[in-house]
């Protein structure tokens, strides 16, 4: 059976002293009404818009409803013959340069997610963030900046909303007002409505890299130094545990991405995220994600259910993509029963800030722990904190590598292995590098039984 019914198949030869009033059709009217329209006084301020949505409502209603929609070659292919047969037969006259615009329109209404689609598919923005329908910004080179972007109203952002949240089996609605979800690139997307959103829906997507950044591309950005990339991978490498930690949007999870990368291919993953992220090399993954609850508040899976249950999973390695609340007590318990190596991420303002932000977090689990006790579990789990800054001129750096050295008295020790050292600002940019303190870690005997050497300048101990 062909693929689209073809349009005016069936359908008696339209009378040309009829302006499309009493037609059948209503989309063929509007769009008969809208051309009279423009021939009598000229092009309106939104006629792109009300074309647009004419031959998009004709469209759909042509395209055959069994149709593969994730066949995109396939589906284009189609929708490219029924456009060209409509403006021909509707007789409007567009140059190339309007077809092809309305044509790329219509397509990311269909296919993609509408106006949003153009910003997706740009790989200077790392960030699009809808505000309301008439707001739209993106981020680009870590700044922010208005687009041209227009939705139609509040209903074309909810529709798009729907389209983003409904693969994944996630729901947004006036119960559930606000959601985390994700693209399928992986891409990250926070979904808040009205009555939350005062100003009309809001769409955060934070963008992925299409081609997943490497080490070498850290380096060269001026993320991190050479000499503090070869010592995170030589702590990955001899399976000590690490928090990432930093504020918002400073990388941590792209940090997260490229440590994991130095895991031996060899070794079992599970990986528990809020909204599945992380993009692994290795064969051997289990990605585990957690579940809201349904319209009737039931079947929740929390962050929590899923590290505790991971454990009986047979993991070498967990990555648990943040820790926000009394899953860190079960992180930690984890790390302090012989699962070694494994890697977390957790917003806080500074190392100091995480291992406090670990205790209150453990606390949150509900258990009467002196915290003592829990200070003990954080100093005896975690052996690293890698602290991610985003700086004013929107660069992104590791800014402290840091050694839990254990406790003395009621307090865990800390140390700096690495430290960033701004020197100055030149055209609004920030000056400065990673640079090694001296202090040699004391878990180096675990990474030289690990088999890896190195070198003693990579510590500060001989000047380069």
């Amino acid at each position: 059976m062909s693929l689209l019914r073809r349009i005016g198949q069936d359908k008696p030869n339209p009378d040309p002293k009829d302006s499309g009033a009493g037609s059948s059709d209503p989309g063929k009217a509007k769009l008969d009404e809208l051309r009279l329209r423009r021939q009598a006084v000229g092009p309106a301020k939104d006629t792109t818009a009300d074309l647009k949505n004419q031959i998009q409502t004709r469209l759909i209603a042509e395209l055959d409803p069994r149709m593969d929609l994730s066949k995109h070659d396939e589906v284009r292919h189609v929708i490219r013959e029924m456009f060209d047969g409509l403006l021909q037969q509707e007789n409007m006259v567009l140059t190339r340069q309007q077809r092809s615009t309305l044509f790329d329109q219509i397509i990311a209404e269909i296919l993609g997610l509408g106006p949003l689609q153009p910003l997706l598919e740009d790989d200077d923005i790392s960030e699009i963030m809808v505000n309301a329908p008439d707001r739209v910004y993106v981020e680009k080179k870590g700044r922010l900046h208005l687009t041209d972007v227009r939705f139609e109203s509040n209903e074309h952002v909810n529709r798009i909303i729907d389209r983003i949240v409904s693969p994944i089996g996630r729901r947004v609605d006036e119960s559930t007002p606000f959601v985390d979800a994700r693209l399928l690139d992986g891409s990250r997307v926070n979904i808040v409505i009205p009555p939350l959103a005062l100003k009309g829906s809001t769409i955060t997507i934070r963008k992925f890299f299409k081609d997943r950044l490497q080490a070498s591309d850290l380096i060269r950005f001026g993320s991190v130094t050479p000499e503090g990339m070869e010592f995170l991978k030589a702590c990955v490498e001899a399976r000590l545990n690490v928090v990432v930690s930093g504020g918002t949007g400073s990388g941590k999870t792209t940090l997260l991405n490229v440590m994991s990368s130095f895991i031996p291919s060899d070794e079992r993953i599970v990986t528990v995220e809020n909204a599945a992220e992380l993009q692994l090399d290795q064969d051997h993954v289990v990605t585990l994600e957690s579940r809201p609850p349904n319209i009737e508040g039931r079947g929740e899976v929390s962050i929590q259910q899923l590290v505790i249950n991971c454990l009986r999973m047979r993991p070498d390695r967990i990555i648990v993509g943040e820790i926000r609340g009394g899953e860190a007590l079960d992180m930690l318990q984890a790390m302090n029963t012989g699962h070694d190596g494994s890697l977390t991420t957790a917003h806080s303002n500074g190392p100091r800030d995480t291992i406090s932000r670990l205790e209150t977090m453990s606390l949150m689990a509900g258990m009467d722990l002196p915290l003592r006790a829990i200070r003990e579990q954080i100093s005896s789990a975690v052996d690293l904190c890698v602290h991610q800054e985003r700086f004013r001129d929107g660069s992104r750096r590791i800014v402290a590598i840091t050694e839990v050295q254990g406790m003395e008295g009621d307090v865990i020790t800390l140390a700096d292995i690495f430290a960033f050292q701004q020197t100055g600002m030149e055209d609004g940019k920030v000056l400065g590098r990673l640079r090694p303190t001296g202090i040699r870690p004391k878990f180096m005997d675990r990474i030289e039984a690990a088999g890896i050497h190195l070198p003693p300048n990579i510590f500060g101990t001989r000047k380069s």
